[in-house]
């Protein structure tokens, strides 16, 4: 099975959520939902869960083994690092445009 794409959703400036981010798997199926999380100077992804009666939370889908996992990981948080420095640079443009307007 091969990561065919990872879109960022949605970036998150304050606590330790990062971002949201969909990866789509051999073009044909999408997992949503899936967090990039910053805990202790270290990033790692979450799986897409649901609340169950008693309170605790079920991934409802989720790597098999460790080795997937990994290459999940790294594929998603590269794709947040990108998608962060397109924002951080997006940023950076439009200070400077409003600067040279001034």
């Amino acid at each position: 099975m091969e990561i065919t794409d990872v879109k960022v959703r949605k970036l998150f400036d304050e606590g330790p959520m990062k971002a949201i981010v969909s990866v789509t798997f051999d073009n044909q199926l999408a997992l949503h939902d899936i967090k990039v999380i910053n805990a202790k100077d270290k990033f790692f992804i979450v799986m897409p869960s649901r609340k169950n009666p008693d309170e605790t939370y079920r991934d409802i889908v989720h790597p098999i083994n460790a080795q997937f996992r990994g290459k999940l990981e790294e594929t998603v948080i590269a794709a947040y690092e990108d998608a962060l420095a397109q924002a951080e640079s997006a940023t950076d443009d439009s200070s400077l445009i409003e600067a040279e307007s001034v």
